[in-house]
């Protein structure tokens, strides 16, 4: 007996949310491919299976010691020369395989410059298949056994998979193969001889642990990207002599789980590797290429090759697959050739090849541009937008840099020394990708059933292991005696034979006779399968008419939505223009008012300096004639002065005539004599200075200072630096004082009190200074506040026609204490008249009367 098969493990189920957190960086891998020519110069050196190092080839810039510059850069690993596809298949794409045989998702894809050996890399040559045919390969070799039935799944318009019923897939089929529809080949067929060298693989690869449980459909697309549009080159468009339809470009859609994906892109089910290469191959021919002065067959676009692997459970029993869209799995491993970037003054491009490289360059360096803002983003922790929408390529897999599945990049260079600057870019770019991260994907569960499901109703060995029919029916008949006769009058052993052979043959006709009643029975049996099977064909053939109308009529709904859809995206390419006019006249208008507000803010600020010019010139005019009106007002008090002093002179005189005739005429006296001496007066009593120092004949007067009310206090005497210097008698003075011209917080930290001296001009003209007191308190955030508590003033009168003179002669004094009427002469004359400097009586006199004392 076979050995029963051992079980599947089941599955560990992984918690979501449980590898959010981890990331992988971006698998860069280097290749370096051999030079054309033996004698040809290089400048890339393989230093190890992790570094190359690039070397400035003879003739190219010198840095600025003047060596040769030589620049290191470090891979995940580094393929040489000598490398063979199957090296660079096993490091690089075969975990990507594995984990799209478990349910991840990969993409892979070859950058470089021009002529580096991208598509040799990924598709291959006659005798060395390249990456893709090798996944291919890995693939059908490890699910080759557990494929589903063709068009049990079907994919729809929205980025998902359905499953039909076997009634459903058995139609599709027989549908198919009467339509013989081009796009699904015969995997009868035989290979196509132009690309049968590169599918043959001589290593056998399999994936470990595939899921015995589950059915597998394996479906393929090819797109590229051409001049930024999106073309599918599976489409078959019909063929019109007359006027041949170009092919038109698809749009990138979003589906229900964000992901990316081209609308009505075709994806072809296949079932071998032959036939899936069949399919990529047919799409190649469709490809652009071009011949330039660099490359003989240059790719002008990006290619993208899908493969999607659709993976679904078989129900309890191990028989059909389970009816549950839920339960599918779909992963995608994206194979990517990209077109080198080159400089159109070495390929020497015109017309559509230049039109050509710049949409190629425009998209790479939108890649690059991606990957600089993920690197900075992860490195600094900024959130700038990644700009993907810039370009179809980075749009298109957007997906897998937010964490949808692995990332892998090969770099192929060229090593001959024309190549240097594009390679040294090249190398650049690649060191910047290695710092970015993806997170790594979550393991997808399919279901909870138990597995080892697909061989439990199977039997356990092969039929040549059960007992034969015929052996069991010999081992119910009775044994025959010994049929040996030693003696010639033996009469029993003839006798016992022909017993047992009786009872043989009257076993053998009951046995006859059960064997024809269960045929009969069996062939009753059997005429009612028939009827039941012919019942069921009649059953299924009704429905299948009714699955046909059904067919028919949702075939006629969407050639009604398909028309439908074609309107629609002619009405979306007429608002497409028609926001691209609004645009653009959008742009200009936002232009126009960025130059009238430019304008304005030009003539705001002309209006500001001319109102500033206007301004100074207004203040310098208002001082000017501030000046001019002082200097006129002194001349004319000067001159009024002068006037009452020849008045007063004259009233001298004419006393003098009245009192003493012998008298001489007095002498006015000088400004020099004046500060020297003063003249005395006969009659008028001597007068008091005020506010200014005595003359030297005069008694010294000692100033008096007035003490502080807090003079026990330690103070901060604040007096600003506009204060005007008063020589007045009676001065503020405040012992252990700081004083400040500003106060600050050093100088309040160390004094309980504060005084401010205050200066403004009172109503009559004169000088008006305030002392401000208050007290200093400590905040609660270390500073210091003052409370104002009370204000002294001092105020300086002017004695001028402040006060009337008497004569010696004192009248006496009125009743209700009232000064006398000075009408007579002597009266008049009495006030005497001394001149002292600084006066503005006279020119440098001063009237020397007691200034009125103010009423308490």
């Amino acid at each position: 007996m076979k050995p029963a098969r051992a079980k599947t493990p089941r599955k560990p189920i992984v918690k979501k949310g449980s590898q959010t957190n981890l990331k992988d960086p971006v698998g860069v891998y280097c290749r370096v491919r051999p030079l054309s020519f033996p004698d040809q110069e290089c400048c890339i050196e393989v230093i190890n299976n992790a570094t190359v190092q690039l070397h400035t080839p003879e003739g190219y810039r010198l840095n600025r010691n003047g060596d040769y510059k030589e620049t290191q850069y470090s891979f995940k690993q580094v393929f040489g020369t000598h490398s063979t596809q199957k090296e660079l298949f096993d490091v690089v794409a075969h975990p990507l395989v594995d984990d799209l045989i478990h349910g991840k998702n990969g993409l892979l894809f070859t950058y470089g410059v021009t002529g580096s050996g991208k598509t040799h890399t990924m598709t291959g040559s006659p005798g060395e298949g390249g990456l893709l045919p090798r996944c291919l390969d890995m693939i059908f070799n490890s699910i080759g056994s557990f494929q589903a039935k063709r068009y049990v799944f079907k994919s729809n318009d929205r980025n998902s998979m359905e499953i039909q019923c076997e009634v459903d897939a058995l139609l599709e089929r027989q549908k198919r193969e009467a339509m013989l529809n081009p796009k699904t080949p015969s995997s009868k067929r035989q290979v196509d001889p132009e690309f049968a060298d590169m599918i043959t693989v001589k290593e056998f690869c399999k994936a470990e642990e595939v899921d015995e449980d589950s059915v597998y459909g394996v479906f393929v697309s090819y797109i590229e990207i051409y001049n930024n549009y999106i073309y599918d080159l599976l489409e078959e468009v019909p063929f019109d002599p007359i006027k041949p339809k170009p092919p038109q470009s698809k749009l990138l859609r979003e589906d229900k789980n964000h992901n990316m994906y081209v609308a009505g892109c075709t994806e072809v089910e296949v079932k071998s590797t032959d036939e899936a290469f069949e399919v990529f191959w047919r799409g190649q021919k469709k490809r652009r290429i071009a011949n330039t002065h660099l490359n003989r067959e240059s790719s002008r676009s990006h290619s993208v090759f899908n493969i999607k692997l659709v993976q679904a459970p078989l129900d309890a029993d191990g028989d059909n697959v389970l009816q549950e869209k839920e339960q599918i799995t779909v992963s995608q491993l994206s194979l990517v050739d990209l077109a080198g970037s080159e400089r159109t003054n070495r390929t020497r491009a015109e017309g559509n090849r230049l039109r050509e490289a710049g949409n190629i360059n425009q998209s790479l360096m939108t890649l690059r541009t991606c990957m600089d803002v993920l690197r900075e983003n992860q490195m600094y922790g900024t959130n700038k937008m990644v700009p993907y929408r810039d370009s179809k390529l980075t749009h298109l897999f957007k997906n897998y840099f937010d964490g949808e599945g692995k990332v892998r990049m090969i770099v192929c260079v060229n090593p001959k020394a024309e190549d240097y600057e594009e390679s040294l870019q090249v190398m650049r770019f690649a060191e910047v990708t290695q710092e970015v991260e993806v997170a790594r994907p979550i393991d997808k569960v399919i279901c909870g059933l138990t597995p080892g499901r697909r061989y439990r109703n199977q039997p356990r060995g092969p039929i040549g292991d059960e007992p034969l029919v015929a052996d069991v029916v010999l081992q119910s008949f009775p044994p025959l005696p010994s049929c040996e006769i030693l003696d010639i009058n033996d009469e029993q052993t003839l006798p016992r034979l022909i017993e047992a052979l009786e009872k043989r043959h009257h076993l053998r006709q009951m046995m006859i006779d059960e064997f024809n009643k269960q045929s009969n029975t069996f062939k009753a049996l059997l005429q009612e399968f028939d009827n039941a099977v012919l019942n069921k064909e009649n059953y299924i053939q009704g429905k299948l008419s009714e699955k046909e109308k059904m067919i028919s009529g949702q075939k006629l709904e969407i050639e009604r939505l398909e028309k439908k859809n074609k309107t629609l995206e002619y009405k979306i390419e007429i608002l497409e223009k028609t926001t691209t006019i609004y645009e653009e006249d959008k742009r200009n208008l936002q232009q126009e008012l960025e130059t009238q507000n430019q304008k304005l803010q030009r003539q705001f600020s002309d209006k500001r300096r001319l109102e500033a010019r206007l301004q100074g010139m207004v203040t310098e005019t208002t001082m000017k004639w501030e000046k001019e009106c002082e200097r006129r007002v002194a001349a004319k008090q000067l001159e009024m002065q002068n006037k009452l002093w020849v008045k007063d002179e004259k009233l001298k005189q004419l006393k003098a005539i009245v009192t003493e005739p012998k008298i001489e005429k007095p002498e006015r006296p000088s400004r020099e004599r004046d500060r020297e001496k003063v003249t005395p007066r006969s009659v008028s009593p001597s007068p008091v200075p005020f506010l200014f120092q005595p003359d030297q004949n005069a008694p010294p007067i000692r100033l008096r200072h007035r003490r502080s009310r807090s003079a026990g206090d330690r103070w901060v005497d604040h007096k600003p630096a506009s204060n005007v210097q008063t020589e007045t008698v009676m001065q503020p003075h405040v012992p252990h004082a700081i004083t400040v011209s500003v106060a600050n917080e050093k100088a309040l930290a160390k004094c309980e009190k504060y005084m401010l001296t205050h200066q403004e001009l009172a109503s009559d003209g004169e000088i008006e200074t305030k002392l401000i007191k208050g007290d200093v308190y400590k905040t609660r955030g270390g500073g210091q506040s003052v409370q104002f508590t009370d204000i002294e003033t001092l105020k300086q009168e002017s004695s001028n026609g402040s006060r009337k003179r008497r004569s010696s002669t004192v009248a006496p004094a009125q009743p209700d204490g009232a000064e006398s009427e000075w009408t007579d002469v002597e009266t008049r004359c009495s006030v005497a008249v001394e001149m002292r400097a600084g006066s503005q009586l006279g020119p440098g006199y001063q009237h020397h009367a007691q200034p009125k004392r103010k009423k308490p």
